[in-house]
């Protein structure tokens, strides 16, 4: 219990079984375990002395390895001693006086024999000391007993000489010699060394003693403290994954400045795109930082690291979905202007609330860092076994950044980007039927909120299960950081490059806007720029446009009308001296001037371009082909036509001149006088080039 290894024991060959039963039904035995016992049994004690329960071959099995300690009874120096023989002399000489008198051997005849030599040394001595002194005081003398008892013990003391037992000497009244070391070894003991106590020297026979294990046993285990760090593999796997994922946001940092000029560009906010990069950029660095542990840096390091990598990432997380959130803030305050007032936000007022964003983080950052502050914890783990077989117990520890309540302040942090995401989801949702792609990303934006925000969920309880497995809880970490990183900037940037790539003009040509209500899809003209745009809210523009759309009806029937009242009053034909030659082309397209209206720019330019073509006029010449023609038949006649158009342009200029760019009909320009002709007013261009033509 108390994880003892090294066993000291002083028992006879009775109990010596008992106890090694029990370390063998006990598993105290083996590599971890050395047993030290008296070594002065007799041969085979363990069959002789067996009375438990456990059969001989446990015991031995339990006693391997075990070592004797006993005194040596012969010295192994070979060199005559005080008796002039040599301790194989001595021996020889005993074990000859044995067989004579037929007498059993003592184990101790060595020390017996030395002992002889001492006491008549020490006689000796005491002797001639009493016959000193007498010699000196020249009178009888006597001593007690007390005084020759420590008299004999002081030249006891003084005792040294060589025995057939080795040096004989004496200290502290106990006989210091030499004490020999065997070793159980295969079912019998082996002398492994000895210990000379005179000169406190160590001697061992080489390779003689054997251990179970690679080493000799302990004397407690021993507890090796092992940090669970992160894989340096994985960690440079990961890392190059983020210098990709930088150098792909340097690369949109670079097209986003270089065409920064470009009208596309322009309308969804460079600045607002740098910031997003940047945001992404901060969130990227965080990962080295997340890979960092005790192994590669100190432990006050450590905990400036949990400091440093938590605020670069909040920093950029909300610096890369605030400045994305600002921009559909924009577009959600001019396109839902109910009161259809200009309105200019610049890109100063959206940096002002990416500011307040991040200051809101800082608040939370500074007092989280001044009342309860991260730190290094320290978390251990059961003891394991060492996986290459020492005796030795392993005891995994893993740092934490910490503090005493992190639950409080998470649940902080969290509901604050909770309500971030939350603004954003509301943003895009209303935003979703502005149709400029290069001021609207509301259908980029909702993606990315839907995979941040499941990423994140997942990654947060996958990275708290495996808080013990930190190449695992690593890995989790980063790949999501990787994935909403680049997913945020891919559904950002890729559109705009692509655009950019396959049709320059395409995001800037379509300039209407398409509302959608109850599932009816309507167009509307309007003008656009980043600055200005003047719209009326949903229900209003569909009763304009319901109400556009019945008026145009109207001026057609009305146009028909006119028509048919106009060619009936035309009876007879009218005798001109003179006609226009070859106008009937002209005639027709400017009959035809609804289809020029509805149509687009480069078909103005084409119509204007066909009328500025045509010849002069001939006048005074006449058509042979027209001269016998009846009154019906000479309907179309330019006369006639002409006529027509006296009534028609007026009522044109007044249904069409909004619709291809120019002013209202009902409306006075700042030049004009209030009692100007409305032919004096302006128009466009095309249709001063049509008027003149006829």
């Amino acid at each position: 219990d108390n994880d003892v290894r090294i066993i000291i024991g002083q028992f006879d060959e009775n109990l010596a079984s008992k106890v090694f039963c029990c370390a063998f039904n006990l598993n105290m035995f083996g590599s971890k375990y050395q047993w030290i016992i008296p070594g002065w049994y007799q041969g085979n004690w363990w069959e002789q002395a067996n009375s438990t329960n456990c059969t001989t071959s446990k015991l031995l099995t339990a006693m391997e390895g075990y070592i004797a300690v006993d005194f040596e009874p012969l010295s192994a120096r070979q060199i005559k001693g005080i008796s002039g023989r040599t301790p194989k002399e001595y021996e020889r000489e005993y074990r000859r006086e044995l067989q004579q008198k037929g007498v059993e051997a003592s184990k101790f005849h060595g020390f017996a024999y030395d002992g002889i030599w001492v006491i008549a040394k020490t006689l000796t001595r005491v002797m001639e000391l009493l016959r000193t002194k007498q010699r000196h005081e020249n009178h009888n003398f006597t001593v007690d007993d007390r005084e020759v008892g420590r008299m004999v013990l002081d030249v006891m003391n003084e005792t040294n000489f060589n025995g057939v037992t080795g040096q004989v000497m004496f200290r502290n009244g106990e006989r210091m010699g030499t004490i020999k070391f065997n070793q159980f070894q295969d079912g019998h003991e082996v002398k492994v060394g000895e210990y000379n106590a005179i000169a406190d020297i160590l001697d061992l026979i080489n390779n003689s003693i054997k251990f179970q294990g690679v080493e000799p046993p302990k004397d407690r285990t021993f507890v090796r403290l092992q940090r669970r760090h992160i894989s340096v593999p994985l960690y440079s796997i990961l890392s190059t994954i983020t210098i990709l994922g930088m150098l792909m946001a340097g690369a949109f940092l670079f097209f986003n400045i270089k065409n920064r000029n470009h009208r596309m560009i322009k309308m969804s906010s460079p600045y607002m795109n740098n910031l997003i990069i940047l945001g992404g950029m901060l969130s990227y660095a965080s990962i080295f930082l997340f890979g960092l542990d005790g192994g590669f840096v100190s432990d006050k390091e450590f905990e400036t690291l949990c400091t440093v990598r938590t605020w670069i990432l909040i920093v950029g997380y909300t610096t890369a979905f605030g400045a994305m959130f600002a921009k559909t803030w924009r577009v959600h305050a001019i396109f839902k202007n109910v009161k259809m007032k200009k309105k200019i936000i610049k890109d100063q007022k959206l940096l002002i609330i990416v500011g307040g964003m991040l200051l809101i983080d800082l608040c939370i950052l500074i007092c989280w860092q001044i009342v309860d502050p991260l730190k290094r914890t320290v978390e251990e783990y059961s003891l394991e076994a060492d996986p290459q077989g020492r005796d030795i117990a392993i005891r995994p520890f893993l740092e934490h950044c910490e503090n005493t309540h992190m639950t409080i302040w998470l649940g902080i942090v969290y509901a604050y980007k909770g309500l971030l995401m939350l603004f954003g989801c509301f943003l895009a949702w209303e935003t979703r039927n502005v149709s400029i792609p290069a001021l609207n990303d509301s259908k980029y934006i909702g993606m990315s909120v839907y995979n941040v925000g499941i990423m994140c969920i997942i990654g947060a309880a996958v990275s708290f299960l495996t808080r013990d497995q930190p190449n695992v809880q690593f890995c989790i970490v980063a790949l999501v950081i990787i994935f909403c990183s680049t997913i945020t900037l891919c559904l950002v940037f890729v559109p705009k490059f692509i655009t950019m790539r396959t049709n320059p003009d395409a995001a800037t040509q379509n300039r209407r806007l398409k509302f959608t209500q109850n599932q009816k899809k309507e167009d509307s003209k309007t003008s656009t720029s980043v600055t200005s745009v003047n719209q009326a809210n949903t229900s209003r523009l569909d009763g304009l446009q319901t109400d556009n759309h019945r008026l145009r009806m109207k001026i057609t029937e009305l146009d028909k009308e006119l028509e048919e009242v106009t060619m009936q009053l035309q009876d007879t034909p009218e005798k001109t001296p003179y006609t226009k030659q070859n106008h009937y082309p002209d005639a027709n397209n400017i009959l035809s001037i609804r289809n020029f209206t509805d149509g687009k720019d480069g078909e103005k330019s084409i119509l204007k371009n066909h009328l500025e073509q045509k010849p002069q006029a001939q006048w005074g010449s006449v058509d042979p082909s027209r001269i016998n023609r009846g009154p019906l038949e000479d309907i179309n006649s330019p006369e006639h036509i002409q006529r027509r158009l006296s009534l028609q342009l007026p009522i044109l200029h007044h249904a069409y001149l909004p619709s291809i760019g120019g002013v209202d009909a009902s409306c006075t320009s700042p030049n004009d006088s209030p009692g100007s002709s409305p032919r004096h007013r302006h128009m466009p261009p095309s249709y001063r080039v049509m008027v003149s033509g006829l």
